[in-house]
């Protein structure tokens, strides 16, 4: 079992700047990305221990969008790029 790291939706969103949360390029992101499509994506690469939760990001608390908590040994950074990597296309 690794750190646990928390991912929410809006780290793939395009239609976010970065400062808005977004922490992949714009030509990699999905347009209105869903919490189950990027857990689905983390189980089919290999992690298995993933937990959707309830909680939304906190600067946008609003949108009631959930979050992931994922065991990884390794950088959050390189979590996301790995998510990425093998989301599914644009949607």
């Amino acid at each position: 079992m690794g750190t646990e790291r928390i991912l929410y939706p809006c780290y793939f969103n395009g239609t976010l700047t970065r400062a808005e949360g977004r922490r992949i390029p714009k030509s990699l992101a999905l347009k209105s990305p869903k919490i189950q499509d990027i857990e689905r994506t983390a189980r089919r690469i290999g992690i298995s221990d993933v937990v959707i939760e309830p909680n939304s990001h906190p600067a946008h608390w609003s949108h009631r969008e959930g979050r992931l908590r994922i065991s990884w040994d390794g950088s959050k950074e390189s979590l996301i790029r790995k998510i990425t990597k093998n989301l599914p296309e644009k949607q």
